[in-house]
């Protein structure tokens, strides 16, 4: 199995896209996040660390250094 992944930039091409991948029975899923999975993964796991606390404060001036 191959996996495709297409961006289209208006919803006449998503619709385009489905019709065509329909017509051809061609199984597909739609994904209506524009991150990837993994980085979505990731972010879900800062907003858990933050709500437990497992946090780290840093000023500017550590920053720039």
């Amino acid at each position: 199995m191959h996996a495709l992944i297409e961006q289209p930039h208006s919803k006449n091409k998503l619709r385009a896209i489905k019709v065509i991948l329909k017509a051809l029975n061609v199984p597909f899923e739609e994904n209506k996040s524009s991150y990837a999975s993994e980085f979505e993964a990731i972010m879900k796991e800062g907003e858990k660390d933050i709500k437990a606390g497992r946090t780290v404060k840093i000023t500017l001036d550590e920053i720039w250094k």
